[in-house]
C-alpha cells in the first residue's frame, strides 16, 4: 500500500512538471492592442465581416470580442452605420453570458460585411485608446468579477448598454456613454477589475442622466416650435 501511496505521488509530480514545462513553453498571450493591430494590418486593404473579426479572435475570451466591437463608439461622433450591427451583436453574446450558454451568433449577422478603408481607420484609434486602458487594468475588488450572480447582473448590463447603442441618433455622445459602460465592464472582467467595473456603472448612470436632459431638451424645442408656428 505504501509503495503505491509513492508511486501515485511520484506520478502526480511527473505530470505537475510536464504541465509547467507546457506552461513555459507556451509563447504568451498577445495584449488586445496587439490583436488589433494585427487585425488592422490584415484588413485595412480589404473587406472584413464580424464572422472574420470573431475567427481571428478565436481561442480568446468572447469578453474580448466584445471589447473590440465598442471601442469604435467611444468617440462623441455617432456611427449610425455600425452601431445598429455591432449593438445587437454584443446584445446577443452578453445575454447568452448572462444565461451561462456559449455565445452564439446568426450567419446573417457574421456575413456583415463592413468598410475597409473606414474600419481600418477606426482600429488604429482603437489600438491607442486600448494601450492607455491596458496600464488602467488590474485585478482589484476582484469580488465583483468573480461572484456568478454578478457576473450574471453584469452581462445583463451589457446587454442594457448595446440595446441603448443599436439606436442610430444623430446626436453626439448617444454612442459613447453606453460604448464606455460596456468597455468598462467587459475589461473589468476580463482583468478581474471590480473598480472598472463599478466606472462603468457610474459611466452608465451618467448616460441615464444625458438621455433625461436630451429628452427634456427636446420637449422644450418642440414646444417653442409649435408656439412659434401655432401662436
Amino acid at each position: 500500500m505504501a509503495r503505491r501511496r509513492r508511486k501515485l505521488r511520484e506520478t502526480a509530480r511527473e505530470a505537475l512538471r510536464a504541465a509547467q514545462r507546457e506552461l513555459r513553453a507556451r509563447p504568451p498571450a498577445r495584449k488586445l492592442s496587439e490583436e488589433i493591430a494585427a487585425l488592422r494590418d490584415r484588413f485595412a486593404a480589404g473587406p472584413l465581416t464580424l464572422g472574420q473579426m470573431v475567427t481571428v479572435l478565436q481561442g480568446r475570451a468572447w469578453t474580448l470580442v466584445i471589447i473590440l466591437l465598442a471601442l469604435p463608439f467611444i468617440s462623441p461622433i455617432p456611427l449610425p452605420l455600425l452601431s445598429v450591427p455591432f449593438g445587437m451583436t454584443i446584445a446577443l453574446i452578453s445575454l447568452r453570458l448572462a444565461l451561462g450558454q456559449k455565445p452564439w451568433l446568426p450567419a446573417r449577422l457574421m456575413a456583415k460585411e463592413l468598410p475597409p478603408g473606414f474600419f481600418g481607420a477606426v482600429l488604429t484609434f482603437s489600438g491607442k485608446v486600448l494601450v492607455v486602458l491596458e496600464k488602467f487594468l488590474r485585478p482589484r475588488l476582484s469580488w465583483l468579477a468573480d461572484t456568478p450572480v454578478l457576473l450574471r447582473v453584469h452581462a445583463l448590463a451589457m446587454v442594457a448598454a448595446a440595446l441603448v447603442l443599436l439606436l442610430p441618433l444623430p446626436v453626439p455622445f448617444t454612442n459613447s456613454f453606453p460604448a464606455w459602460m460596456i468597455l468598462l465592464i467587459a475589461g473589468g472582467l476580463l482583468e478581474r477589475d471590480g473598480v472598472a467595473i463599478a466606472t462603468g456603472y457610474t459611466v452608465g448612470a451618467g448616460g441615464v442622466a444625458f438621455f433625461y436632459f436630451l429628452g427634456e431638451a427636446a420637449v422644450r424645442l418642440a414646444e417653442v416650435l409649435r408656439s412659434w408656428l401655432m401662436p
